[in-house]
């Protein structure tokens, strides 16, 4: 890549060259046109020293040529100064054979133009001045009586200038090309390789050009699907290591109770003298499981349900306050049969929701389930409802034992339970709070575990009032 564009930028550049000297010899054929146009208009042009030099310089009227900002001296053969009038550049009366002779030779060199001509019968120099208005002096001569050696000399110095001018052109037009070439040739080689490592799977590479034009806008650019593609990698492989957890737990979760209802229809069905007391224990224990097992797999239903893309809910106007107390009356008996104390605290006034009553339900019972699990008899569980800036809140709490700090920020994640032992006896599924979560978002609102200086544990549920 960097041959083709290096090379690529000086072909560019040549090309620019020639154009410009083409450019730069038209100009020079304009000028010269041009310089023919104006020439007879221009005062030294309508007033030449041959139209108004007479055999006796006293003759000689130079009124036009002062007025039209020129001067006309006459010089004899002594150099005598012996008419002047109008613009004087001489300066003298009396000029020596080596100051005339060097006023003739570097007449074309001042900024003034000079008519000089001789009057043989007279005897004497007539000079017409007029100041230059612009004056560009470029001229190439070539007479064919010079001699065969001064032409090869002459023009040898001429093409060596020549070659040395393209030359130094050129080196400086390839100089400036590989400069150019490098400003883009180097930040497209680092975003290369950028874009190589990413494509053999090195997610964490980012380019660094440090420069302020168009390609920090790429670098940002770059930069900023690299840590995109980064982060849902992660995410991925975060995704595939849950996956592979919720496997594990969903299997050990399954296998502990179909275990025991293998193992206990084998024993009744093989132990001889079986007392109807210990078949009814049996028949029991084996009902106990199965519906464990039934349990776990309507959550799993549930839970697939709600992390589905189709999935959504059926909203109705409903007035929170009244269906809470509702929820609250359906608790009783259970909070009752189980030996907790209750207190509800629910706002009178009319607030409505939008709510799929159906699964909003499924938060409340999911926090009551957990708090009789895991808690002793004699706790309290109390619930209150309030309304703050157009956000019904809901505050779940109990004074017993409380969730230990290490599970604190991963309790609504799936299969999190509170008892790290996994015990049947003393846990669910550890799917319930990870549902009421999820219910709760889908309702534009939220479910979060507050900080609970007191014994026990306080959950919060937000949801939009309309």
């Amino acid at each position: 890549m960097k041959r083709k564009l290096s090379n690529q930028f000086f072909r560019n550049f040549l090309v620019i060259f020639l154009l410009t000297i083409l450019a730069t010899v038209f100009a020079f054929v304009l000028l010269s046109f041009a310089s023919n146009l104006i020439s007879g208009s221009l005062a030294k042009s309508r007033y030449p020293a041959s139209a108004i030099i007479k055999e006796d310089y006293k003759e000689i009227d130079a009124t036009a040529v002062v007025q039209s900002g020129g001067g006309v001296q006459v010089v004899d053969k002594e150099y005598r100064v012996v008419y002047s009038q109008g613009l004087d550049t001489i300066g003298k009366d009396k000029l020596t054979a080596e100051e005339f002779t060097t006023f003739l030779t570097e007449s074309k060199s001042k900024a003034y133009h000079y008519d000089i001509l001789y009057q043989p019968k007279g005897e004497f120099w007539l000079i017409v001045t007029f100041p230059t208005s612009i004056r560009l002096d470029f001229s190439l001569v070539h007479n064919k009586e010079a001699s065969a050696g001064d032409f090869r000399r002459a023009g040898g110095v001429i093409a060596f200038v020549m070659l040395s001018y393209l030359s130094i052109i050129a080196l400086f037009a390839f100089i400036y090309s590989r400069i150019t070439a490098a400003s883009i040739i180097i930040p497209l080689r680092k975003l290369s390789d950028g874009t190589k490592l990413l494509r053999e799977g090195d997610y964490s590479a980012r380019v660094d050009l440090r420069l302020k034009n168009e390609f920090a806008e790429l670098q940002d650019t770059f930069n900023d699907m690299a840590a995109r593609i980064e982060h849902e990698i992660s995410l991925r492989k975060k995704s595939e290591e849950d996956r592979r957890g919720l496997i594990l737990d969903i299997s050990h979760d399954l296998k502990n109770p179909m275990s025991s209802i293998q193992g206990y229809a084998e024993l009744l069905m093989e132990k001889k003298g079986i007392t109807e007391q210990e078949r009814k224990e049996y028949l029991e224990i084996i009902l106990n499981n199965s519906k464990r097992a039934n349990q776990l797999l309507t959550e799993l239903f549930e839970l697939s349900q709600i992390d589905s893309p189709e999935f959504s809910l059926k909203l109705v106007k409903t007035d929170i306050c009244e269906y809470i107390r509702q929820i609250c009356g359906e608790l009783v008996p259970q909070l009752e049969r189980e030996g907790f104390k209750y207190e509800f605290d629910i706002s009178e006034e009319r607030v409505f929701v939008m709510l799929d009553t159906n699964r909003f339900s499924r938060i409340i019972q999911n926090l009551a389930n957990n708090a009789m699990q895991y808690n002793p008899e004699g706790t309290l569980v109390t619930l209150k409802l309030t309304v703050q800036n157009q956000q019904v809140v809901i505050e779940f709490s109990d004074n017993g034992i409380g969730i230990p700090e290490h599970l604190a920020d991963s309790i609504f994640k799936p299969f999190v339970r509170g008892d790290d032992s996994r015990n049947s006896k003393t846990g669910g599924s550890g799917l319930g709070l990870y549902i009421a979560k999820k219910i709760a978002e889908a309702h534009g609102g939220d479910l979060i575990l507050c900080p609970n200086e007191n014994k026990g544990s306080s959950f919060r549920i937000t949801i939009p009032a309309i």
